[in-house]
């Protein structure tokens, strides 16, 4: 794309860039399960990127704080956290199409009302759907830590994207990341004590214990039994 100043200059020209993504979309086999579920909830539960800018208070006909938790995986920890935080409402965003159904049959099982999902690329999703200053909570836990050298540049926590969720969080709104990749705690930590608008929480300037609110999965549980760490980071948007 050298000869173009930018993504949308070399689109016009009808060139076609790859774009670099932050995950790799692995489709995996629908189970009947999760086929079912997606069909039967979709219609109630699910957001559409081609539709815009969400209106939260419409969306969950009430006023309540908003977390939003980018690649939720399967589910569960975050319609746990549904269930524990009925005060306040979830938005998850995931593009694995199995994790989507599992966790919208989580929710129904669980009678969870507080909590919608994307099925779409979270770059995308904050840039067009969400509004500036509208989330309280950010949620990013065990991204892909794209362990070789020459892919840290797929991290999701880079200077960019963390300027564009601060956009999105409210003065006084959290961006809570957790991973059990060492280096990528440590590549979060660099970013994020760079980022301008932001304060670690940390009272010694770099990771915080597990707060309660976040759920102790089982990969989590088996990790501690092979004396594998976690690190947690929370960082509140100051201006």
């Amino acid at each position: 794309m050298s000869q173009f100043k930018s993504q949308q200059e070399a689109e016009a020209a009808g060139v076609y860039v790859q774009k670099i993504r932050s995950f790799v979309k692995r489709e995996g086999r629908l189970t009947n399960g999760q086929a079912k579920a997606i069909e039967a909830l979709w219609p109630k539960m699910g957001l559409e990127h081609k539709n815009g800018l969400v209106d939260f208070t419409a969306c969950f006909e009430r006023q309540a704080p908003i977390v939003l938790e980018i690649g939720f995986g399967m589910g569960k920890s975050l319609v746990e956290m549904a269930v524990n935080e009925a005060d306040k409402d979830f938005i998850g965003i995931e593009v694995h199409r199995p994790g989507v159904g599992t966790c919208l049959a989580e929710a129904e099982e669980k009678g969870v009302n507080n909590l919608r999902i994307f099925e779409h690329d979270a770059v995308e999703v904050l840039a067009d759907c969400i509004a500036d200053k509208s989330l309280d909570r950010v949620q990013l836990f065990f991204p892909d830590p794209w362990h070789k050298k020459r892919h840290h540049k797929r991290r999701i926590v880079q200077p960019e994207f963390v300027q564009r969720l601060r956009e999105k969080l409210k003065v006084g709104g959290l961006f809570h990341m957790a991973t059990d990749w060492e280096n990528y705690a440590e590549h979060m930590l660099e970013v994020m004590s760079s980022a301008e608008g932001f304060s670690n929480l940390s009272e010694s300037s770099n990771y915080v214990p597990r707060p309660d609110n976040r759920p102790l999965t089982k990969f989590e549980q088996r990790g501690h039994r092979l004396g594998h760490g976690v690190w947690d980071l929370m960082f509140e948007r100051k201006s």
